[in-house]
């Protein structure tokens, strides 16, 4: 054998001991960095931190975690500017229900309400006849008019709102002066007339007659509400009341480590932390909160930006990655903020385990728990405590991905929800019992609050709904899942089905291949469902053609080669994998399974009517372009294991001789001449990889095509005495 300086090399990197590298160099393959693209990614972090900064909530957080009943945990608190004690919302409600007794609402009175209201009760019945009102009727309802009209007649409204705010009473003026009058000496106009009614059967007078005179037509409000005076009243009145029962001065010592917190001492750190709020919500406050937010975010987002640069530049040169990437680490701060900026509901109902769960199934784990990490963090800014969010929902992402290592079925989602939502309950638990709180305690702040718990069952079935938010983001953002490949490598679909029928020897070696790249895969760590998937597809162009090639020949029938000439012989064998592609485009089939099909031959030479065609024209050199394959060299693991496997099952087929020596040289040399061919230069596959197959190619081709024992035959008159 001649000497060759690449396979030689490729011996001594398989087999000599070096260094270990880190696993995920192999995805960082160098690429050329122009001004430009550094610029495009400076603009989309910029814009990423000015999102999340734009809706983060601008009042100030707190710093200090304390409860009443429970021991100071910082060191010694000493007041570091001046502040006053504000009253609680309780002791300030109690003062305004001191001084509602006080308030009195301004009431204009209308004099000019009574005489018309008795001169139109006089022009209304003028004609009546003395059946239809005697005099004495006329005096009675003049003289109850001019009575009620004297006490003070409000609207119905305006009653009940004195009622509402159980008012004593108003204060009555015309002009300048005003009186006070108690609330129960007014009438309302439904109470005048009732009044009228019930001094009439007092006098011996037919209810049922005044009832016909409609007389409520005449009693009308004279005294209206003055909401103006009124309200400045109530103002005056509330400016009496102080919102602050003391002062707390520079220097003063207000609780030690260890000490408890009382009542007083919660509302005096409450004040402090009401002014700091105060103090950060002027111009020069919420400059410093705006800052921080922002180096905050800046600080997250380059961390995993130097993740990607360092580990996984294939994502960043993947404008589907960045997408994804970019809206999913977006959606929960935002929506996080939106709900503690509105206070809706408590922010432990989210399914933020449902993030780690997608980049796992369409990146890898590492990357998933970064990205749930970081998105974590951004989240917990708007929150006033967030160790217990933090610590939470990182256990529950952990849990997601270990749980969900390969989604390929749908219970397997059911099963992650479960344990998401026991692990979450389960620590969540522990902190609380750390912080003291127990299950029976009778004070309220060291009961456990079980608001939390059923808020962490919510977000597990939220959970569930990641199975279907799977197929929308495929769709959205051409990505496929494993369950999508599992669907797709059922023998019964459409392309199957007729690969089967019209091509049963492709299919049988599509079937091997199959296995063997599975294999591959599963021994380097590469996507094992993807590859097997991808090489049930890789020659569904044969289909169109399939008497062409001889796995679909049947033996001693006519070779139908023989009757072309060698480019047209390669131009139909070269033509399977543009009706391959045609096939798979026309039934949907992912991108990234219609890669496998223009990749298996690369941009390889159909050999044998190449050198058919040279020999019979010895003379000249003839141009390789008729005999070379249109599709580009493997990309990744998967499509080099897969070029591989198909080279390598396609030529065992030939051998004569099916022994240990035979299959491995079979192995070894078309693989080395792919490597030689330069096939796999722009995948990351190593080789190390390379060696592994070989030896996996090896070992299931000798059990596939094992040596089968020689049954020995009876002797003829051993036979006969059977028989």
């Amino acid at each position: 054998m001649p000497y060759n300086p690449k396979l030689l090399c490729n011996f001594v990197l398989c087999n000599v001991k070096t260094p270990q590298i880190q696993p995920m160099s192999r995805y960082n393959k160098p690429v050329e960095t122009t001004w430009r693209s550094i610029l495009l990614q400076a603009g989309v972090v910029v814009a990423f931190v000015f999102l999340i900064v734009w809706f983060l909530p601008t009042d100030g957080r707190s710093i200090l975690h304390y409860d009443v009943g429970r021991p100071w945990p910082y060191s010694q608190f000493i007041a570091p500017f001046d502040f006053p004690i504000f009253k609680t919302e309780a002791q300030l409600e109690h003062e305004r229900d001191s001084i509602r007794k006080l308030y009195e609402p301004y009431f204009e009175i209308r004099s000019e309400v009574e005489n018309e209201q008795v001169a139109r009760f006089r022009e209304a019945f003028r004609t009546a006849t003395a059946e239809e009102l005697s005099p004495i009727y006329r005096i009675f309802i003049e003289s109850h008019f001019r009575e009620a009209y004297d006490r003070g007649i409000i609207s119905n409204d305006d009653q009940e709102m004195l009622q509402r705010d159980s008012t004593q009473g108003v204060r009555i003026y015309e002009g300048i002066g005003a009186v006070a009058r108690p609330v129960s000496q007014l009438f309302s106009q439904k109470a005048a007339y009732e009044n009228l009614l019930h001094d009439a059967d007092s006098a011996g007078l037919s209810r049922g007659k005044l009832s016909r005179l409609n007389l409520n037509h005449f009693l009308q409000p004279n005294l209206v509400y003055d909401k103006e005076k009124s309200e400045s009243e109530w103002k005056a009145l509330q400016a009496t009341l102080s919102p602050s029962s003391g002062m707390v001065l520079v220097g003063q010592s207000v609780i030690d480590r260890g000490e408890i917190v009382s009542e007083q001492a919660y509302q005096i750190l409450s004040s402090y932390e009401r002014q700091l709020a105060a103090r950060t919500d002027s111009p020069g406050g919420q400059h410093g909160v705006l800052m921080g937010q922002v180096i905050y975010v800046l600080l997250i987002v380059l961390a995993m930006v130097f993740y990607f640069i360092l580990f996984r530049q294939d994502y960043i040169n993947n404008p589907r990655c960045v997408t994804l990437l970019l809206c999913l680490t977006a959606l929960y701060p935002l929506l996080t903020s939106f709900l503690v900026r509105h206070t809706l509901l408590s922010v432990y109902i989210i399914p933020y385990a449902m993030l780690p769960i997608f980049i796992r199934v369409f990146m890898d784990s590492r990357t998933a728990f970064l990205v749930h990490a970081a998105t974590i963090m951004l989240c917990a800014i708007s929150l006033r405590y967030p160790f217990e969010f933090i610590t939470t929902q990182c256990v529950a992402g952990l849990v997601a991905i270990y749980t969900l290592r390969e989604l390929s079925q749908r219970s397997q989602i059911f099963k992650t929800a479960i344990a998401v939502t026991a692990l979450s309950i389960l620590f969540y638990l522990s902190i609380d019992l750390i912080h003291g709180r127990t299950f029976m305690a009778p004070d309220s702040l060291t009961r456990i609050d079980w608001s939390i718990y059923k808020h962490l069952i919510v977000s597990g079935i939220l959970l569930l709904f990641a199975y279907p938010l799977m197929y929308l983001l495929e769709r959205l953002f051409g990505f496929t899942s494993n369950v999508t490949l599992v669907e797709l490598s059922n023998i019964n679909t459409p392309l199957l089905r007729t690969l089967s029928e019209v091509a049963p020897g492709t299919f049988q070696h599509s079937m091997q291949v199959s296995n063997l790249a599975a294999e591959v895969a599963r021994k380097i760590g590469a996507k094992e469902q993807l590859v097997r998937t991808g090489a049930l597809y890789h020659d569904i162009g044969k289909t169109v053609n399939p008497a062409f090639f001889t796995e679909n020949q049947a033996a001693g029938s006519i070779n139908p080669h023989d009757q072309l000439t060698p480019e047209e012989s390669a131009r139909i064998i070269i033509g399977h994998v543009r009706e391959g592609e045609r096939l798979a485009e026309g039934e949907r089939l992912p991108r990234i399974i219609r890669d496998f099909i223009s990749t298996h031959h690369g941009h390889g030479l159909v050999r044998y009517f190449y050198v058919t065609a040279q020999n019979a024209h010895p003379e000249t050199k003839l141009s390789t372009d008729p005999f070379t394959y249109p599709g580009q060299n493997p990309r990744t693991q998967e499509q080099a294991i897969l070029m591989m496997a198909d080279a390598v099952e396609a030529s065992a087929r030939s051998l004569k001789e099916y022994t240990e020596a035979s299959i491995s040289e079979l192995v070894n040399r078309i693989i080395d001449s792919q490597v030689q061919a330069g096939y796999f230069t722009d995948c990351p596959i190593t080789f190390a990889d390379i060696q592994t197959a070989k030896n996996v190619f090896c070992e299931k081709l000798k059990t596939i095509y094992h040596t089968r024992i020689s049954y020995p035959t009876l002797k003829e008159s051993v036979a006969d005495q059977q028989v």
